[in-house]
């Protein structure tokens, strides 16, 4: 449908799980995408799977718990493409800890990677927006452990229930310089990260996922691909006026009980 024509994305976390399928979605819907990521070869494979495709696509290495690399992967951007109409900000860190056995150095790792990150990739982006006066689009990936989680994701919780206010208070703060900031609170999802955070914390078997969509009510576990579906529309002009909206994307209603 061409849904992001001409537009320049930048998908932070874009190298795996969730990122790289919204950076494939965008790429298909006629985007230029640069994404960043801390490991190389990850990110340097989708570029060049993207680019096989016929796609236009950069990767930018960076650690994202530095807010000054956060900040120099947006200006990157800007100098190779001139512009950034578009930000996916869907880094994120889900070690496991609880109120009582979560230590400071990890609490800082979470307010890093899943809040602080954030900030500053919206900060530089909404920068370059506001200086050429353009109209631009966030999105930013949250979870729906933000309205209260388990007792052992303590600190990813603190840090993703920020990001929620801080969605709502940039879209209030740039509704009249036309820069729309939405937000996706996702559900249980399989990727590659929640394979390995399953077996490392949970001593989760090879079969984990099928056992975990036996559970639930669709019958399978959040799909990436689907959710980039969702993150596109999100950015392009055919969601229209819509900021500052923070959705359920999940399987299970908030306040339902049974």
């Amino acid at each position: 449908m061409g849904l992001l024509d001409d537009k320049v994305v930048l998908v932070n976390g874009g190298s795996q799980g969730v990122g790289a399928a919204i950076a494939r979605a965008a790429v298909r819907e006629g985007a230029v995408v640069a994404v960043t990521g801390r490991r190389a070869e990850p990110g340097e494979a989708l570029v060049a799977e993207l680019a096989a495709e016929g796609g236009k696509a950069m990767f930018v290495q960076a650690d994202l718990a530095d807010a000054e690399q956060a900040k120099a992967s947006a200006a990157e951007v800007v100098d190779a493409y001139g512009r950034i109409d578009c930000l996916v900000n869907s880094a994120g860190l889900t070690s496991r800890g609880t109120l009582l056995d979560t230590t400071p150095e990890l609490f800082d790792q979470h307010i890093a990677i899943n809040l602080k990150a954030p900030f500053f990739a919206m900060q530089a982006a909404v920068s370059d927006m506001v200086a050429r006066k353009a109209p631009g689009t966030i999105v930013n990936i949250i979870t729906s452990s933000a309205h209260g989680g388990q007792p052992f994701l303590a600190p990813y919780v603190s840090a993703k229930a920020g990001l929620i206010g801080l969605t709502r208070n940039a879209a209030h703060a740039h509704r009249f310089d036309r820069v729309r900031i939405n937000g996706l609170n996702i559900g249980w999802t399989a990727t590659e990260g929640e394979d390995a955070t399953q077996k490392a914390f949970h001593g989760a078997g090879d079969d984990w996922r099928d056992e975990a969509a036996a559970r639930l009510p669709m019958g399978k576990l959040g799909q990436p691909d689907e959710i980039a579906d969702f993150v596109v529309f999100l950015l392009s002009e055919r969601s229209g006026v819509v900021t500052g909206s923070v959705i359920d994307w999940d399987q299970n209603v908030l306040g339902g009980l049974d």
